[in-house]
């Protein structure tokens, strides 16, 4: 069997042709695919109402875009797809792309970015950590519904979990939610959840 190195892709070029494709993400100029799955939409569906309706009831100026990528580092050909973010509508004036393209690049038009896991585990609780926190997002949740993370991010025994990360000088401080546990956000305050009502049924 031949090795065949993937094809990597600068940003721009990434942004031209998959800009609008929620199936993909780019990282260090190479093309991830998502694999979304329908449960995995459902858990995303749901929540995304919920973080809607706490926005709308806190009058925020907030909103969750339809499509979204975040290029977390201007040098490197790294573009990030949250499966919900939501945005400042007064920062994203400073956009510089956001008249042309649905790109963020400044951290503070974003105030919470929302993974949930899948197959991919590793970087949702590790790089995307890093990445997240050096762009300044204040808030990061990982919804790990099926318990999927290593027993070093969510514990023993294993079992479905939502990570809250909270920015504090820069890194994130981290709370975890299992089932029956109301979610405390720090970013929304009426918000009422917990990870049962976002499950799959």
């Amino acid at each position: 069997m031949t090795y065949i190195a993937p094809k990597i892709l600068t940003f721009e070029t990434f942004v031209d042709r998959y800009c609008n494709n929620p199936r993909y993400e780019l990282a260090d100029g190479e093309l991830i695919d998502m694999e979304p799955t329908g449960p995995h939409e459902t858990v995303s569906g749901k929540l995304a109402t919920q973080i809607g309706i706490a926005i709308a009831a806190e009058k925020l100026p907030w909103f969750i875009p339809r499509t979204c990528l975040i290029r977390p580092f201007s040098d490197a050909a790294t573009a990030r797809r949250p499966d919900i973010v939501v945005l400042d509508e007064a920062a994203i004036v400073s956009e510089p792309l956001w008249e042309r393209e649905p790109v963020i690049t400044l951290g503070r038009s974003i105030k919470l970015a929302v993974e949930v896991v899948s197959t991919n585990w590793e970087t949702d609780y590790a790089r995307k950590v890093e990445e997240y926190a050096l762009l300044g997002i204040p808030e990061y949740w990982i919804v790990d519904y099926r318990g999927l993370g290593g027993v070093a991010f969510i514990g023993k025994p294993k079992q479905p979990t939502i990570t809250v990360c909270q920015l504090v000088d820069q890194d994130y401080i981290q709370q975890q939610f299992r089932l029956n546990q109301p979610i405390i956000s720090p970013l929304l305050k009426s918000l009422r959840l917990r990870l049962d009502d976002i499950l799959p049924r």
